[in-house]
């Protein structure tokens, strides 16, 4: 039995023109009616919510979302499926499906900042600094699916050669930015680190709002190289972009 069966009618375009006034009465009693054309359903009726109403029965649905996606190991062909049909922030790592939370203040003010830095560097040069949302497609070696991920920032110097016909990005930036947060510190400190590194990338900058330091991790050959905490009133410095530099008293100001 279909949900229409179990708690509405299912009636035809013809049954609604002659008892318009009836099926009206009905849906007001808190009932739903499906109206179909040719055999085919095309309208639902269902019972008048106010804006209030409405706006809690959509965060209950994104609830229902959340506990329905969170957590899912899906292919990559399952999770493109999901995530065209939904709109919720979401990234695929390690065939799992990441549902992201809205960011804090301080976050975005992080995040600011440093694109801020980033774009003042790179004006007038090919490299453009993108910042989330904006998915890549990190493929790994030896791994037939990529992982996609948003990074709260990313300078990429190849985005005119590698964006398709859909106007996706498809190639891999030289430099993201991961600002950490409780609900994905350990994503972005243990299974992004791994996704950055195996995938080409060649610098990460790790930003932590409680320490007020910055990490930045030096990849070459798909192996770290080297690492380097900034922290109090240092300044950071890029080694794939020479003279971008980024003091932390304006990082996190």
């Amino acid at each position: 039995m279909s949900e229409t069966d179990r708690s509405g009618k299912t009636i035809t375009a013809t049954d609604l023109k002659k008892n318009l006034g009836k099926y009206l009465d009905y849906v007001s009693a808190n009932n739903e009616v499906v109206i179909t054309k040719n055999g085919e359903k095309a309208v639902r009726m269902t019972p008048y919510l106010s804006d209030y109403a409405r706006y809690n029965l959509m965060k209950l649905k994104e609830q229902a979302l959340d506990y329905q996606y969170a957590g899912q190991k899906v292919s990559y062909e399952e999770f493109m499926d999901i995530y065209e049909n939904s709109e919720l922030r979401m990234e695929y790592v390690e065939g799992e499906i990441i549902l992201s939370a809205s960011p804090s203040f301080a976050h975005q003010e992080i995040s600011g900042n440093l694109y801020l830095v980033f774009s003042k560097f790179l004006k007038g040069k090919k490299c453009k600094v993108v910042y989330a949302p904006f998915d890549v497609h990190f493929y790994k070696p030896d791994s037939n699916d990529p992982d996609v991920c948003q990074p709260d920032l990313l300078i990429a110097c190849d985005i005119e050669e590698k964006l398709n016909e859909k106007g996706r990005y498809m190639g891999t930036p030289s430099l993201v930015v991961e600002i950490l947060s409780p609900s994905s510190r350990s994503l972005d400190m243990i299974k992004k680190l791994n996704t950055y590194m195996l995938s080409g990338v060649n610098e990460y900058w790790m930003a932590d709002p409680d320490n007020k330091t910055v990490i930045v991790y030096i990849f070459k050959d798909r192996k770290i190289e080297n690492f380097i905490t900034y922290k109090n009133d240092e300044v950071v410095s890029s080694r794939v972009f020479n003279g971008m530099v980024a003091p932390l008293s304006e990082v996190f100001d």
